[in-house]
């Protein structure tokens, strides 16, 4: 068995039953599923319980007080005992064909025919698409044309605009886990995965393999409270944002931003190694716009 499928979940029985019903219907069942339960209150556990009865593919069971969906990420990693993980959030499904595809692709990479060919890194997973349903993207635009791999950061700054699926080797994920800062619960995704990408590159899947059906309690919809509840958090995002992104107008952004979290959580713009006096310098006008306008 090669695919660790995970699933964090708060109090979502009924949308993880989604979950559960694609991956019955995958084409490929060579996968286990691993749920961490993080501290749900309703019939999540029964549920899950009732899959695993039906025995049609192996599924994980993990329960723990309720910290947060990049503790329950850490959780599923250490408890992952194959070499390549897949999250599935429970208010998403795969499509019929997922796992399949993901195996033949991992089959091409553990072949030797593409790791440490044609680019200086090693290669950490897949990047594919995120949909609004096996057929419509979830964004604005298909990866770059002719790029077989490529960082996921490189997506972006070549014009990408969309949602992806990230297949991981996990031995990249326990290299970079998830920091996990008292009385906070978020980390922003991309603060990790722009760590990954100074090391590694992704083999680009241009295929549909996660359908994604935003619900109003999730995490997409709740961006500012997330800012206002995990402010340290987001200060690392925007420290390291600031120093890897290439001078242009995205930059002065996140200097701005940065220099935002940076009064907001007590750190001295000096403690940030790699940004030039220069640079914190141009982040001034940004903050100001910021703190006008009222965003964080």
């Amino acid at each position: 068995m090669k695919l660790t499928v995970f699933t964090p979940t708060y109090n979502r029985a009924e949308l993880l039953k989604r979950a559960y019903e694609s991956l019955k219907a995958q084409t490929c069942t060579d996968f286990c599923w691993i749920i961490v339960d993080d501290g749900s209150t309703d019939d999540t556990r029964e549920a899950v319980a009732g899959w695993i009865g039906e025995g049609v593919f192996p599924i994980e069971y993990h329960y723990c007080e309720n910290g947060g969906k990049m503790r329950a990420h850490n959780r599923g990693v250490e408890h992952c005992k194959t070499d390549w993980f897949v999250c599935l959030d429970s208010d998403d499904i795969l499509t019929v064909n997922a796992v399949e595809k993901i195996s033949e692709c991992i089959d091409i990479i553990e072949s030797g025919d593409i790791d440490g060919k044609n680019g200086a890194k090693e290669i950490a997973g897949i990047i594919a698409h995120k949909g609004k349903s096996s057929t419509e993207l979830l964004g604005k635009t298909d990866f770059p044309k002719g790029m077989s791999r490529s960082t996921l950061y490189g997506l972006y700054l070549n014009g990408f605009r969309g949602e992806t699926t990230l297949i991981f080797r996990t031995k990249v994920l326990r290299k970079y886990p998830f920091p996990e800062i008292d009385d906070e619960k978020y980390v922003p995704e991309d603060y990790i995965y722009d760590k990954i990408d100074s090391e590694y590159e992704y083999i680009v899947l241009p295929e549909i393999l996660t359908v994604c059906e935003i619900v109003s309690k999730g995490y997409t919809d709740s961006v500012r409270r997330l800012k206002e509840d995990n402010r340290q958090a987001w200060y690392l995002y925007y420290e390291q944002r600031a120093r890897i992104t290439p001078m242009s107008m995205l930059k002065l952004k996140y200097l701005g931003f940065y220099r935002l979290y940076a009064g907001m959580t007590g750190h001295a713009l000096a403690e940030a190694d790699g940004i030039s006096s220069w640079e914190k310098l141009l982040g001034i006008p940004g903050e100001l716009v910021l703190k006008l306008t009222g965003r964080i």
